[in-house]
Order: structure tokens, then sequence, then C-alpha cells
């Protein structure tokens, strides 16, 4: 996984439930449009899809990117 830093006085870097939409599984980082945060474990797997690649996740963010990118960091699938 990436080197993520992380700022203690910051409220908004956290783990997350939520959707990764993605046609593989393959990447540890994913830009914040491809990412659906949802209030609950239960509610990410509910709502999967793997016909619309959909996939359940725990990611860790939003962090900005070198490119000035708002991403989430995979934690690990659902």
């Amino acid at each position: 996984m990436p080197h993520v830093i992380v700022d203690p006085e910051s409220t908004s870097l956290q783990e997350r439930f939520a959707l990764i939409k993605t046609p593989r599984k393959s990447r540890k980082r994913y830009p914040e449009g491809c990412v659906d945060i949802v209030a609950t474990e239960q509610a990410a797997k509910d709502a999967a899809d793997s016909a619309h690649n959909l996939h359940p996740a725990v990611v860790y963010g939003p962090s900005v990117s070198s490119e000035s990118q708002r991403i989430y960091y995979l934690v690990r699938w659902l």
C-alpha cells in the first residue's frame, strides 16, 4: 500500500465503508469520483453489483494526491 501521511488533527481522513466502481480490483487507490461512501458495512455489501462493477470495500480518505486530485486508499475489500 502507498505511504499515507496522516494528520492527527484532521477529522476528514478516516476509514469508511464504500462502494468502488471499477472493472478491476487490482489498484490500491481510487479517485473520489469512483467511490461512494455508505453508512455501514451491510449497506456496502447489499448495494454491491458485480455486473455493474460496484464492489464493497473499506477505504481511507479522502486525501489529496500529488496531482491535486482527491483520492481514497483501499484498506480492504469486503
